[in-house]
């Protein structure tokens, strides 16, 4: 611990005074309360230490990839951290990329690393925007379509009729 529990205690004391959730007044009193608090949660830490020397480790479960993608969060399967999204900033941690990663825990390429509202949220936009009607290769083929129809569509002629008889 490169802190003692007195400069921790006083650290956390001195934070509450500066956010204004502490008068001065309370300040000795929240003192000695946090440093026994503190000194507690060591010598727990301390029992707790020397049993689990004794027990082994026990490797952590892994997580299928279904489950790690839920409604608001996608949980990155190599560190537990959660986004709306995974990132190729993030993956670069962990020195991979997204097919390294789908790879190796057998998620399909099709499969948005995403949370499944931010997908949602993402289809419904390209569908109001409708991007693909704006790129020059969609427009040539729509003017060529126009062009086609208008040469193989033949006007019509009114006839004139003939006077009706009375």
């Amino acid at each position: 611990m490169s802190q003692t529990l007195l400069e921790m205690a006083k650290d956390l004391v001195m934070a509450q005074i500066e956010a204004h959730r502490l008068t001065p007044d309370e300040m000795h009193t929240v003192l000695q309360h946090t440093y026994t608090s503190l000194q507690a949660l060591k010598t727990q830490e301390d029992a707790h230490r020397s049993v689990a020397g004794v027990t082994p480790e026990t490797p952590p479960v892994p997580v299928h990839w279904k489950k790690s993608i839920t409604k608001h969060t996608v949980v990155c399967l190599e560190c537990g951290a959660s986004f709306k999204q995974l990132s190729r900033r993030h993956l670069q941690v962990h020195k991979l990329d997204q097919r390294t990663y789908r790879a190796k825990y057998g998620i399909p390429r099709r499969q948005p690393l995403a949370a499944k509202t931010v997908t949602v949220q993402r289809k419904q936009l390209v569908q109001q925007k409708r991007p693909w009607e704006k790129a020059p290769t969609y427009l040539k083929a729509q003017a060529r379509k126009a062009a086609a129809q208008a040469r193989t569509t033949p006007t019509r002629r009114s006839r004139k009729r003939p006077p009706a008889a009375s």
